[in-house]
């Protein structure tokens, strides 16, 4: 996984990630799986399936919080980052000022960028809500 989510994920519970610390934000769980999301999306779209992701794709409701329940939360966030490490390992460099898929009115580079931008937002939002839980 992204060394900034493993890092910041460190030591948070099922319970601290279920937790609103800061009202009207979202939880670090919510957080976790609207990542899984996004993650997927760009996956789907390397595919080329430009669907945009449903509400319930992009923010999926939190399971019953639970020790097993967060590590497969947190299992599947990995696998999905290292899915997407590859595609990219394997993407053709000529390609990058393209659109992935019809549908999108940028490149395939600002995808890739995007997405590492928007990675790293909700990382300093987790840092943020950690610090908040005192965890």
């Amino acid at each position: 996984m992204a060394r900034q989510f493993s890092e910041v994920l460190e030591g948070v519970s099922a319970e601290q990630a279920a937790s609103y610390p800061v009202a009207g934000a979202h939880s670090i769980w919510e957080l976790v799986l609207h990542l899984c999301g996004t993650y997927g999306l760009v996956l789907r779209r390397l595919g080329g399936d430009g669907r945009q992701l449903t509400e319930s794709e992009d923010w999926p409701s939190v399971p019953e919080p639970s020790a097993e329940n967060w590590s497969d939360s947190i299992r599947v966030l990995k696998q999905l980052n290292e899915d997407l490490r590859h595609a990219l390992k394997s993407f053709p460099g000529e390609r990058l000022d393209q659109p992935l898929v019809p549908e999108a009115s940028y490149t395939a580079y600002t995808q890739f960028i995007g997405i590492s931008q928007h990675n790293l937002y909700h990382a300093g939002q987790m840092v943020l809500l950690k610090k908040a839980l005192g965890a």
